[in-house]
């Protein structure tokens, strides 16, 4: 995948979606609820594949806070405090791309475990 690079970051006034624009005219929405079950961090992901963890209950989770860090990534901060996920552009732009499929397989674990979107 070609580098990418930010043009816009905004979030929605309901605080429950991330839009991002890239330089190459691509631009996604990307919901509070798939980012925070999607996190990159190791709270989520795990330090390997064994380890990733289905975090159920996010489906009324809102964004506080969006910061800069370097010039590769952001920090989101998540209302239930989760903020330890480093979101490079990279990787919004990958979960962009593959959003659907991610999506379907977030929910598909959900049901494997017995687990539910809601709280």
């Amino acid at each position: 995948m070609a580098d990418v690079w930010p043009k816009e970051l905004r979030v929605s006034p309901d605080r429950k979606v991330l839009t991002i624009s890239f330089d190459n005219g691509e631009a996604y929405a990307l919901p509070a609820e798939m980012l925070r079950v999607l996190s990159p961090s190791a709270e989520v992901q795990g330090h390997s594949p064994e380890q990733r963890v289905t975090v159920p209950g996010k489906i009324d989770v809102t964004i506080l806070k969006v910061e800069p860090i370097g010039n590769y990534a952001v920090r989101i901060t998540f209302d239930d405090m989760h903020d330890t996920g480093l979101f490079s552009w990279t990787y919004l732009h990958q979960l962009g791309l593959e959003k659907e499929s991610r999506w379907r397989g977030y929910l598909d674990e959900l049901a494997e475990k017995g687990l539910r979107r809601e709280r």
